[in-house]
This record gives structure tokens, C-alpha cells and sequence, in this order.
């Protein structure tokens, strides 16, 4: 069965008001909200290439941690508990040996100004750190 599903694109901070193709589950088709009078049923390049970003074969689908050295493409798969305490204990050790300031924390503009906020604040109070930069000012 082929539905028609009405969101915002996440692909960039300016969430253009979208229409989805969905047949079965599946992402088939992403357009400008034709309803829309501004979109018309136009999309920029970085919108429609949604599908393919959702449907990419190299795009992780668990959490990893690199086995071995960098750049040798040695990945374990762990569960969201290990990533978490993996990455907890590394930021952790930095701050012991490097302080607070020697971790910065970088948001996407794929991100909204809420998550952006979620960053700034998780840096500040849970790191210690003010080096905090992303694309959307706060």
C-alpha cells in the first residue's frame, strides 16, 4: 500500500515542509510539500538525497568501537550501554590527564536549535568544557 506522509526535512536547519512516498514501510519518494505555495513541490538536492542517506549500506546500524589502530577499518559492534560507558570512561580519562577545556563538542546543522541546546548544556555541565561550537547560535 502507497501513503503519502507530510513532515519537515531534517537534512539541514531550514526543515522545508516535505511530502514522503511511503509504499509498504519503505521511503520511496521525498518532494516539497506541494500544498505548500513557497515549496510548490520543489526540494533542494540535500532534502531528496534523504532516501539515500536513510537507505545507505555503509551507514552504521549499532554502535561501534574501532578494534585495533586508526584507519584500519577494525569495527566491534557493541550494545548502546557499552558505546555509552566506552565513551563516558574515554572522556573521562581526557579530562583527568588534559582538563576539562582540551574536549570541545561540535553540533551539525542537521540538528535543531533544541538539540544544539541539549549539546551546549551536556558540554558545560556534565564536561566542564565552554569549547562548544555548532551552526545554529543559541
Amino acid at each position: 500500500m502507497t501513503e503519502s506522509v507530510f513532515s519537515i526535512c531534517g537534512m539541514c536547519t531550514v526543515r522545508c515542509p516535505i511530502q514522503v512516498e511511503v509504499e509498504d514501510g519503505v521511503v520511496k519518494w521525498i518532494e516539497g510539500n506541494p500544498q505548500d505555495p513557497g515549496m510548490a513541490g520543489r526540494l533542494c538536492a540535500k532534502g531528496s538525497a534523504g532516501v539515500a542517506m536513510l537507505y545507505d549500506y555503509e551507514r552504521p546500524q549499532h554502535p561501534l568501537i574501532r578494534e585495533g589502530k586508526r584507519g584500519e577499518g577494525k569495527w566491534k559492534e557493541v550494545t548502546w550501554d557499552e558505546a555509552l560507558d566506552y565513551t563516558f570512561s574515554r572522556l573521562k580519562e581526557i579530562k583527568e590527564a588534559h582538563g576539562s577545556d582540551s574536549i570541545a563538542f561540535l553540533a551539525s546543522a542537521k540538528v535543531t536549535n533544541e538539540e544544539n541546546y541539549i549539546i551546549m548544556k551536556f558540554a558545560r555541565a556534565a564536561v566542564g568544557t565552554n569549547n562548544v561550537d555548532h551552526c545554529a547560535r543559541l
